[in-house]
């Protein structure tokens, strides 16, 4: 009787720790899908402001987005490191959504974007809140061989804040123009009358 209920009490310890074992399971593995930023790396002008997640409810073909959210005015950024061929042209796009985004000042580039980090490399910015659509960044590699490229939401020229959700990152390569051939045109007016700077210039080709 009492090897009995010494075996009960085992199999009831057993269960609750195998129970116990899988609830850790269960929040590890949404702790890991919700942080896992497949090697990007998270970047910010001021520090422990913004927040970075993988969010499970706004997504984009079914797959988990990658979102920055600036509760106040910040540039946030996270990006990858990836490898390039020297001069050659690059086309970047990805899908963005976002909520309320507001630029701190009124400067050019600020807001939800594509960006090549340390650079002004940048793809059109948005601001306020736009459902779902596609933006490009188009760069030329110039003389490096590795360049870092990232989902920004801020700009080199200003912070932002509010939220932005970046899905389906594509990168391809172009073709370098190897054309040379210059093409211009040459204007000649037989009689020119202008102002510059208050001062009346009158010019008449004559031939001789």
């Amino acid at each position: 009787m009492e090897q009995k209920q010494t075996r009960k009490k085992h199999r009831i310890s057993y269960y609750l720790s195998l129970a116990i074992l899988l609830v850790i399971l269960f929040f590890a593995y949404q702790y890991y899908q919700q942080n896992n930023f497949n090697d990007f790396v998270r970047s910010e002008t001021k520090l422990y402001t913004s927040q970075f997640t993988r969010d499970k409810q706004i997504k984009y073909e079914g797959k988990r987005s990658y979102k920055i959210e600036n509760p106040e005015y910040n540039d946030a950024m996270f990006y990858k490191k990836v490898a390039v061929k020297k001069n050659q042209p690059y086309k970047v796009t990805c899908m963005v959504k976002t909520n309320n985004i507001q630029a701190k000042e009124e400067t050019a580039g600020v807001g939800a974007g594509l960006a090549v980090e340390g650079t002004t490399e940048r793809s059109v910015s948005i601001t306020g809140t736009q459902d779902w659509q596609k933006i490009e960044l188009i760069f030329n590699s110039k003389d490096r061989e590795e360049i870092n490229i990232g989902a920004r939401l801020g700009g080199n020229l200003g912070e932002a804040k509010g939220e932005a959700w970046f899905s389906d990152f594509r990168m391809e390569e172009g073709i370098a123009e190897q054309n040379n051939t210059w093409k211009f045109a040459c204007y000649i007016f037989k009689n020119t009358d202008v102002t510059i700077n208050n001062k009346r210039i009158q010019l008449e080709v004559t031939r001789k």
